[in-house]
């Protein structure tokens, strides 16, 4: 049994686990468990230090398929011997050592080495190159963090930065309970929709499902949303619900809101 720790409040507290082919969410409080849609997907790591590493574990302990760059090759000594990804010496922004981590194949990639400079470039080439879309780079400069962000590439600054942060960028789908009430009955959620969302108004999650929609992140900042609030790339989602609703909603916004009209 494989495990992963998921991101978020330190209460409520959840692990996703993966048994053979099934993916299973437990609460740690409760121990009630319920399957959540799960697929295998590839992803691409450049850096291994303290956070590219244990990003390397999480994503394979959950099941995903990981290649990780670094350019000592002496870093790879943090994985372990039971590490069973790929490991490419070499420079990660660099063409052949990208494909060479099948970057082509890739569901994401996070550049998570210790140069702002090149983290950016690294994440700016995997996506107007290969065009892979789900990129995340980390800053070291807090202040430059929105100014990359307008680039399109997200970012989080270092003050802010653990490898379980960058699960909520990088894994596809699913949610992420940031609070609940002492009955246990209803939840505060962070949601990850279906990229066909963008361009819809914020508040038609609240018409195709039972949550509230509480409030959006956008380029790192939170912001309550008004009738004309229009979904963009990179928005994140945080809704109130029902204990009881938490899986339809997240059926509901995992595929694309015409199938709910």
């Amino acid at each position: 049994m494989n495990r992963l720790i998921s991101p978020g409040a330190a209460e409520p507290r959840e692990d996703l686990v993966t048994e053979g082919s099934l993916r299973i969410r437990r609460d740690c409080n409760t121990n009630v468990r319920r399957r959540v849609p799960f697929r295998s997907v590839h992803f691409v790591i450049m850096g291994c230090g303290r956070v590219g590493s244990a990003l390397a574990h999480s994503l394979e302990d959950a099941g995903h398929t990981v290649a990780i760059i670094d350019q000592n090759k002496e870093a790879f000594r943090r994985l372990g011997a039971h590490f069973k990804g790929r490991t490419i010496t070499g420079v990660g922004f660099d063409r052949d050592t990208l494909l060479e981590a099948s970057i082509e194949g890739a569901h994401a990639f996070a550049a998570v080495s210790n140069g702002d400079n090149s983290n950016i470039i690294a994440a700016r080439v995997v996506r107007e190159t290969f065009g892979v879309e789900n990129v995340v780079a980390r800053i070291y400069d807090p202040g430059r963090a929105e100014i990359y962000e307008r680039l399109g590439i997200p970012t989080v600054a270092t003050v802010r930065w653990t490898a379980d942060r960058v699960l909520r960028r990088l894994l596809p789908g699913g949610s992420q309970t940031e609070f609940r009430d002492a009955s246990g009955s209803v939840r505060l959620v962070e949601m990850h929709v279906d990229p066909s969302w963008v361009g819809q108004r914020a508040f038609s999650v609240e018409e195709r499902t039972s949550a509230r929609l509480a409030y959006l992140t956008r380029l790192g900042s939170g912001f309550l949303p008004d009738e004309k609030t229009i979904i963009q790339e990179g928005d994140l989602i945080h809704v109130l619900l029902a204990e009881a609703d938490l899986e339809q909603v997240e059926d509901v916004l995992a595929v694309p809101p015409e199938a709910h009209k």
